[in-house]
């Protein structure tokens, strides 16, 4: 899809590899970038760095009122919504022993916030016979993350949200992408966790991420990879299980001693 002249909604904007693909987009010649984030000075200072296109409206995604109105907002003073990126995603660090609170703050804002999110565009769209649907997922969802359960959990089932909506709505002019980098040099790579220590060897900038993900989207490709590299770790994983996962073991041993 050429994004020249689109009218172009990403959530968790404010800041990261949101931001930068509002200001990918913009400088692409979208109509108009809309900036969601649920820190507003933050969407209203990447909005205001993108010329005439920007717009900026506050969403908090894990409430589905505000993701409903976001678009209602959007369809009310444009009347369409050509992109639409969910791209907002939290972490939290461990395993099974985090709260029940914590793994329903990930599920709500890593999962619900696509589903309610593709509730609200997904009937405009297929009535405008077109439109265009990314969710940011991570490397985590076609691998692990061996630093935090939920983070692994939640963007496993952001790809197979993405992938459902690919295979029930692809022959119906809505194009799907699902987005998986590994480590994005952004505030949520914490450089005292030896995990995400490893992550930064393979780290790229945010403003990297974003040209990969417009490329991606104007290739209409399913499952964009800001870093190549996760292509290959996916093909061993799928080769050989069990070497896989006693790859990782060795993997996760070694930086939990580094601790």
């Amino acid at each position: 899809m050429d994004i020249r002249g689109r009218v172009v909604v990403v959530t968790g904007a404010g800041r990261g590899i949101g931001a930068a693909m509002c200001r990918q987009f913009a400088a692409a010649g979208a109509e108009i970038v809309v900036v969601s984030d649920r820190d507003e000075e933050a969407a209203m200072s990447v909005a205001s760095g993108l010329g005439t296109a920007g717009w900026s409206v506050r969403c908090d995604v894990a409430v589905e009122s505000e993701v409903q109105g976001l678009v209602t907002q959007v369809l009310e003073r444009v009347g369409r919504i050509d992109i639409f990126c969910s791209n907002a995603g939290i972490t939290v660090k461990g395993g099974v022993e985090a709260t029940n609170a914590e793994w329903q703050r990930m599920w709500d804002v890593n999962v619900m916030s696509r589903i309610v999110a593709a509730r609200a565009v997904v009937p405009g769209m297929l009535q405008q016979g077109r439109g265009y649907f990314v969710q940011t997922a991570s490397a985590a969802g076609l691998l692990t993350e061996i630093g935090s359960a939920s983070y692994s959990v939640t963007k496993h089932a952001d790809l197979a949200l993405a992938e459902w909506l690919s295979v029930c709505y692809g022959r119906e002019g809505i194009r799907v992408s699902c987005v998986c980098p590994l480590g994005v040099e952004t505030d949520m790579l914490d450089g005292d966790d030896p995990v995400h220590r490893y992550l930064h060897l393979h780290s790229i900038t945010a403003d990297a991420a974003a040209a990969e993900i417009l490329r991606g989207i104007e290739l209409e490709t399913f499952l964009i990879l800001p870093h190549p590299e996760v292509l290959e770790f996916y093909r061993l994983k799928g080769e050989n299980y069990d070497r896989w996962l006693r790859g990782m073991q060795r993997l996760r041993q070694k930086l939990v001693r580094q601790r």
